[in-house]
């Protein structure tokens, strides 16, 4: 199924900016504080890269659906 939104849901912890979604998939995210979705990003094209950080992200924070 294709990835259509990704986020930052600190609900359940904290982004901890420690870059290594930014690392992984640059494309998508930036670490300018905290971590961001970079604007007007096809998902689509990327979605190794973001399952790939979502399983990196050491707080659990990055969210896709």
């Amino acid at each position: 199924m294709a990835i259509t939104r990704v986020w930052l849901d600190e609900s359940e912890g904290d982004c901890i900016s420690c870059g290594t979604c930014e690392a992984v998939c640059p494309e998508v995210f930036s670490i300018p504080d905290k971590m961001v979705v970079n604007d007007g990003v096809d998902f689509s094209q990327y979605e190794d890269g973001i399952r790939e950080a979502i399983e990196a992200c050491p707080t659990s924070v990055i969210k896709a659906e």
